[in-house]
């Protein structure tokens, strides 16, 4: 804990006060041309400043841009083009061509270049008085002037690429702000401020980081290109007893690894995994009257499995075989992946894995059996504070068995948990009365204020630390002035939640740790007392509605249509053969765009990406059997690609939730010793830890593939006494009573009501509340969690101390 205080407090960028910054963003422009050139003007929202960029059209290959450093005014810059069109009427003197919002990037084929510009903006939301718009047109005009173009420009090669790119629709879930870094989560916008200009561009979540890429090396700047981030924005007001709040959620997806369905599954050698999804729900109420602005964010994600696996899209299966790979037997790539995710959010890294336990056909169990074993490995050289959270809750088959409410109640107990693990990040800020930009943020506060408020970050208690009082630098205009922001609460780890495509049973629960996160959000803002928002609550109603708009965007995205939401469906009380025919159409308009569509959608994301450049004399992009063919080199055919990759290499993605603090997580010995230990040691031979339902009761470990009966005669929690203790859960133990064997299991609800529970939890007080207690701020003691709920004592242990369960 001390030791990640030191590394947030070393990130803080202390100023002097009377350093002067300066804040200017271009946000109109307009491009005109001449022969020779184009010329872009481009000027603030103030229109005070005028900027000039000129780009060379007499070249027919080669992309070359003049910045004009001189910053005009409006009266200078319109002598500027009166002149320019004096000394061009020779040839035709200079044409306006069109009214744009910035430029996405540079693009070439096999000959010209293109420039991609947004000629049309649309407002979808504000977050801390910073705009932030969708794309409402985009459009792509050649650079080279049509009288120095060869006939390749024209050729048929030319226009199919051309066709591939402009079937990337910009106007369907990408987003961007010029003054706000919407590719981050609230709390690194706030806490790091090592991220700017051009590095923002290479961050995971920025899209046209490639197209970009020539115009920002060649101007040693971003002031021109917006940074697109791809995903899913909407917000909302929202109110509760009579107060108003702004309801934000933002989905950002990766560019890593990125694609389609069935071409892109699991891992690659770099630790990137297909359909990785960031999801951050930001809440704040307006301020008024000048008092502080209160806000709140937490982040969540989604990710394929990450192993190395595929599935193979076949007009003749609509369910393709799962194919596991065992190219990597140690687990190097899952790893990297993890390291990744501690790199990005911190610990603890909490993995909750809803794929099936039981089928006729082992497709899913193959998986859940493979990916058990990598966590297991992985945590074997981890210590106990930085072991992954590994849980397994088979929502398939709970659905079935149960109502949507049970379902859901379930989720949301995981979900408690899990905020009680990472905490929610919340602070305080007076707000500018005409935001300009958010440019950067300079701490000229106490480092040992800041770090006092990082160990009330999981805290509920409304007395916070006032001393946590850092400055922060808002710009209106030319005018400076300094606000200040109390990060009172920080975020320090991620709940990271898989199924097998990562979209319906994934979003259902990414929907409860939601409904979970905004009860907990409203606390901390003062909206309400308690932290619980009943699933009959309007609250929840009308958030289950933005949540299942973004499992359909994200569904659309990556698996071709909208998602299943049988479980909102029934929630909303949707008749029952209405839902299944609605279903049904969704599996079949999925089948559809993964055999036939998705082939040539992954080629426009490769175009798009950079990952695929066409040369003349070079096979053609659609003449590859895949794209797992591109070749990796900077100067070759082909760009340098993260998807194929000779060796595997580290390479750790830059993130969200950097400054964080690593939680005491640690790991116990086995329940058949009567004495818990000091949670501060850790014994290499920890055994593995399995959930004993009966005094005789059957028990399965998947151990290296391979499945393993054992047989336990305790109603606790049974060890295997040659195993390694990792933090593994089946969730099914918050459906179960403690007593009641594995086939049982299989035919009861989910709900958690058994007197059993409480019993055990009695008699689990005096050896282990002390020790909870004390575990870190934020966490719960066995007599809370007793007081607030019944769960059953093998999940309460794993809570605070970091067990492997399994069912």
């Amino acid at each position: 804990m001390a030791e990640e205080k030191e590394k947030i407090q070393n990130r803080v960028v202390v100023v002097d006060d009377a350093v002067e910054l300066k804040c200017s963003y271009m946000q109109k422009f307009r491009l005109y041309e001449t022969r020779s050139n184009f010329y872009m003007i481009g000027r603030d929202k103030s229109r005070t400043s005028w900027r000039v960029l000129k780009i060379d059209r007499l070249d027919p290959t080669e992309l070359n841009i003049t910045e004009d450093l001189t910053v005009y005014s409006e009266i200078e810059c319109c002598d500027l083009l009166r002149r320019i069109h004096e000394g061009n009427k020779s040839t035709g003197g200079l044409k306006f061509v069109t009214t744009c919002y910035g430029i996405i990037g540079f693009v070439k084929f096999l000959e010209p270049y293109y420039m991609l510009l947004i000629t049309k903006r649309r407002k979808i939301g504000t977050i801390c008085g910073h705009t932030i718009y969708g794309i409402a047109k985009s459009e792509m005009v050649p650079i080279p002037h049509p009288t120095v173009r060869s006939k390749m420009a024209y050729s048929k090669d030319e226009n199919r690429y051309k066709k591939l790119l402009c079937s990337v629709d910009l106007t369907k879930d990408f987003f961007f702000s010029y003054s706000y870094n919407v590719m981050f989560s609230l709390q690194r916008n706030l806490t790091d401020h090592n991220t700017t200009g051009q590095s923002l561009y290479e961050t995971l979540f920025v899209w046209n980081e490639f197209l970009t890429r020539g115009v920002r090396n060649n101007l040693q700047n971003a002031s021109w290109t917006v940074a697109l981030v791809y995903g899913f924005f909407k917000q909302v007001k929202l109110s509760i007893s009579g107060r108003d709040f702004h309801l934000t959620i933002i989905a950002r997806r990766s560019r890593h690894y990125a694609g389609t369905r069935y071409l892109k599954r699991g891992v690659n050698e770099k630790g990137r995994v297909a359909n990785d999804v960031e999801t951050e729900q930001i809440v704040f109420a307006d301020a008024r009257d000048g008092s502080p602005m209160k806000i709140s964010s937490v982040v969540q994600i989604r990710g394929s499995i990450p192993l190395f696996w595929s599935q193979e899209a076949s007009p003749l299966n609509i369910k393709p075989d799962i194919i596991l790979s065992k190219k990597d037997n140690t687990f190097e790539a899952t790893r990297l992946h993890f390291e990744n995710l501690v790199k990005r959010y911190g610990n603890p890294i909490i993995i909750l894995n809803l794929i099936k336990t039981h089928e006729k056909k082992p497709r899913e169990t193959i998986l859940r059996a493979e990916f058990a074993n990598a966590v297991r490995s992985i945590n074997k050289n981890m210590k106990g504070e930085n072991r992954l959270r590994f849980l397994h809750w088979d929502l398939h088959r709970h659905s079935r068995r149960s109502k949507a409410t049970n379902v859901l109640t379930q989720l949301g107990k995981v979900a408690a948990y899990a905020l009680k693990l990472t905490g929610v990040f919340y602070c305080s800020l007076t707000p500018n009365l005409t935001p300009e930009g958010l440019f950067q943020y300079s701490f000229t506060g106490n480092k040992n204020s800041i770090g006092n408020s990082l160990t009330k970050q999981a805290s509920m208690d409304k007395d916070v630390d006032r001393e946590a009082e850092v400055n922060n630098c808002y710009y209106s205009g030319d005018e400076n002035k300094e606000y200040s922001v109390r990060p009172e609460m920080l975020q320090a780890g991620v709940l990271r939640t898989n199924c097998i495509d990562c979209l319906d049973r994934t979003n259902v629960a990414q929907y409860a740790y939601g409904l979970t996160a905004l009860g907990r959000q409203l606390q901390v803002l003062e909206f309400s007392e308690s932290p619980y928002i009943d699933l009959d609550n309007s609250l929840a109603k009308e958030l289950m509605a933005v949540y299942e708009s973004m499992g359909d965007t994200l569904a659309f995205q990556y698996g071709g249509s909208a998602a299943h939401n049988k479980i909102f469906s029934e929630r909303r009380g949707q008749w029952k053969a209405a839902t299944q025919s609605q279903e049904f159409l969704r599996t079949l308009q999925r089948y559809y765009n993964n055999t036939y569509a998705d082939g040539d959608k992954q080629k426009a994301i490769n175009i798009f990406l950079g990952h695929f450049q066409p040369h003349q004399g070079k096979p053609a992009l659609w003449e590859l059997d895949s794209d797992q063919h591109l070749t990796v080199g900077k100067r070759g055919a082909f760009p340098e690609d993260e998807n194929v990759r000779p060796t595997i290499r580290r390479s750790l993605s830059d993130g969200n939730i950097k400054d964080s603090t690593i939680r005491d997580l640690n790991v116990t010995n086995c329940q058949q010793s009567s004495n818990i230990p000091d949670k501060h040691r850790h014994s290499e031979s920890t055994p593995d830890i399995f959930t004993c339902g009966s005094a005789i009761c059957h028990c399965r470990l998947i151990y290296g593939g391979m499945v393993k009966d054992q047989y336990c005669d305790t109603d606790h929690i049974c060890y295997d006494e040659h195993g390694d203790c990792s933090n593994f859960v089946d969730l099914d133990w918050l459906s179960s009573s403690g007593n009641s064997c594995e086939e049982e299991l299989l035919e009861r609800s989910t709900s958690i009501s058994s007197e059993n529970i409480v019993n055990e939890l009695r008699t689990e007080i005096n050896t282990s509340a002390s020790d909870s207690g004390s575990s870190m701020k934020g966490r719960q003691s066995v007599e809370e969690l007793h007081k607030q709920g019944k769960y059953s004592e093998s999940f309460e242990r794993w809570v605070n101390y970091g067990e492997m369960l399994f069912v």
